[in-house]
């Protein structure tokens, strides 16, 4: 039966819901909520065995039954509760009550607010993220490598599509190594249930949204990683789904009603065009098709414009900062989701927690492309999204660009240097994530021709320039590959699992040439986590001349000189022409080797070399 289901759920969608065997009370979510928060209501979701039939009823000062709702599935209801400002923590019953039927009790709890100054303390651009796949990171407890009664069963480390055993208490064991390295918050792809046939290792097709994957642990593990991460200075990021749920997932194996998903006669794909949302001149039919359109066949596409997924959502997400912790959110497909709700969610989840970062996906096109999703409404978009930052992939595509390209008007250096005048396009350009791979991309030293210099000036170029850095597991120790397929960007990292020949946690599992780099990373990232011109200061850039790109990051403690040569040779940079910003500087110091240099006027730079300075009066 769960075979045939598989083959002709996305027909089965299109007659209605399905109506699935379940307990009488199978569950209420979310299934605990807090006192104290800037939003009374709270929609509870309850599920169960014809529980629409029941007469519902509770009694607890300060909390009010508002509503309750009765939708096309008679095996759910909705209901709606008021929390008064002076309601205090407790427990109380929820009684649903039908004719003939012994009474279903539910204990609800309201728990007191967490009020500790490292909650949702936010990610900003004093930060570096650290990017990982947690089934492929490190597994720290082989007990829950083999779940009974999830749909894929086993360990095959040797295929790229299949469980590897990394876990939450695997990247616990391994927080010193990050610490050391000079990251100071962690994200990983989500860590939910994604209790799927087939790839779900990946983590973007949940089917269970309160419920941390038991492959990987459990709520109290995770909420206990958070505590560790803020203990040892670490922050936390959690990757958010909106816009696709897993199609094995209790909400669509017996949906609320046919409106929770998009619906389509015959099995639509989104067009994958960004481009038909913002096209002033587009048709309805390819914004439609790009907002509407499934991901693919095991992510049904999640119809946002239905106040119900609206409540739902939102409270789930508010629900996993205030139960963990929770410093920052990344936002997968934003362009994909629907602006009005996103808005709104983001207003409501900024209401809650001020100071909690958000960074929406945006793998588009051009920097215009990219700014239209961020709020502020500075691209004349007419509305604002509400959205603080995105990922920012121009300054990806412009970085690779200086490295690999050849000089020309738009070419080479030039590309990065025109990517970054146009940061008048943004709100706050210092709230976007900038990287140079990632986990759906070929990784960065793959890129740069395995070239060590080119990958040592990539990383001085991340590290020293505007937004906040993020870089991909084992970018530190030059892990290489191609997205194509993307299971060869997301190997395990040697030394985490049970077996591995080297252990590359280590300086001894590491080759020279890996430590080198590490070196390299772990000196410039450090030196940055000290460096508050490098973190919150000003930049200003110079047109460049002779293939040599040079900017300049200061406030009024240091002021950072970083100069890169994109020849193919070694050249001299000289320096007269940047007095607005070296006067009164005689000196300086080479940040990596620590090197003093005497003099400023003019510098030797190997080919393809970025020469950080640290300027000195």
């Amino acid at each position: 039966m769960r075979l045939r289901l598989h083959l002709t759920l996305g027909f089965l969608l299109l007659s209605g819901c399905l109506l699935a065997q379940v307990p009488a009370l199978e569950r209420i979510e979310p299934s605990f909520w807090w006192v104290g928060f800037h939003n009374p209501k709270v929609q509870l979701i309850v599920h169960g065995d014809k529980i629409a039939g029941s007469i519902v009823s509770l009694k607890y000062p300060g909390v009010k039954l508002s509503a309750v709702h009765k939708v096309e599935n008679s095996n759910y209801l909705f209901l709606d509760l008021t929390i008064a400002a002076e309601t205090r923590p407790g427990k109380f019953p929820i009684t649903f009550k039908q004719a003939g039927k012994k009474d279903l009790i539910y204990t609800y709890e309201l728990k007191q607010r967490n009020k500790s100054a490292e909650w949702a303390q936010g990610v900003t651009s004093k930060d570096l993220i650290y990017l990982l796949m947690p089934d492929r990171f490190a597994n720290g407890d082989p007990s829950n490598d083999v779940v009974p009664g999830m749909l894929e069963t086993g360990l095959h480390r040797d295929s790229m599509y299949s469980r590897h055993g990394g876990d939450i208490q695997g990247l616990i064991n391994h927080l010193g190594y990050l610490k050391d390295l000079g990251v100071t918050a962690i994200w990983m792809t989500p860590e939910i249930e994604n209790d799927e046939p087939r790839a779900s290792y990946h983590g973007y097709a949940v089917t269970d949204y309160y419920k941390i994957d038991r492959r990987y642990g459990t709520n109290d593990l995770f909420k206990t990683y958070v505590a560790k991460s803020h203990k040892m200075g670490l922050k936390v990021i959690k990757d958010l789904v909106h816009n696709h749920i897993g199609t094995e997932s209790w909400l669509i194996q017996d949906m609320p009603m046919k409106s929770w998903v998009h619906q389509w006669p015959n099995y639509t794909n989104s067009n994958f065009r960004d481009a038909a949302v913002m096209d002033p001149h587009g048709a309805a039919a390819d914004k439609k098709q790009m907002l509407d359109g499934w991901f693919d066949r095991r992510m049904a596409d999640v119809n946002q414009n239905n106040p119900y997924v609206q409540n739902y959502l939102t409270q789930n997400h508010i629900w996993w900062i205030e139960y963990a912790g929770i410093d920052g959110l990344r936002l997968d497909t934003y362009p994909y989701n629907d602006a009005a709700y996103m808005a709104d969610w983001a207003k409501k989840l900024k209401a809650e927690f001020p100071h909690l970062s958000i960074f929406g996906e945006t793998l588009v096109w051009s920097v215009a492309n990219q700014a239209y999703f961020t709020q502020g409404n500075t691209v004349n978009r007419g509305f604002d999204t509400q959205l603080p930052g995105i990922t920012d992939a121009q300054i990806k595509e412009a970085i690779t660009e200086a490295l690999n390209g050849k000089e020309g008007w738009t070419d080479g250096v030039y590309r990065l240097y025109n990517i970054v005048a146009q940061d008048f396009m943004y709100q706050d350009v210092t709230r976007n994530t900038i990287f140079l791979d990632n986990h759906d991309m070929s990784r960065f030293f793959s890129v740069v021709n395995e070239d060590i210099t080119k990958f040592k000036s990539g990383m001085a170029l991340l590290l020293t320039m505007r937004g906040v850095p993020q870089i991909y597991y084992g970018d530190e120790i030059l892990m290489k590959g191609y997205s194509n397929p993307d299971g060869l960007v997301r190997e395990d990292f040697s030394g985490g699992f049970e077996g591995d020949k080297k252990d590359k946690f280590t300086a001894e599992g590491r080759d020279s040439s890996e430590n080198d780099a590490f070196n390299y990373v772990r000196t410039l990232a450090n030196y940055r986590k000290n460096t508050t011109a490098l973190q919150t200061g000003k930049l200003m850039q110079y047109i460049p001349r002779s293939g040599i790109y040079t900017y300049f990051r200061y406030d009024t403690k240091n002021t950072v000189m970083v100069a890169y040569n994109g020849n193919d040779k070694e050249a001299v940079l000289n320096t007269g022409f940047f007095n607005e910003r070296m006067a009164g500087f005689n000196s300086g110091t080479n940040v990596i080797t620590k090197l003093k240099i005497g003099s400023l006027n003019q510098l030797t730079i190997p080919a393809k070399t970025t020469l950080i300075i640290e300027l000195s009066k």
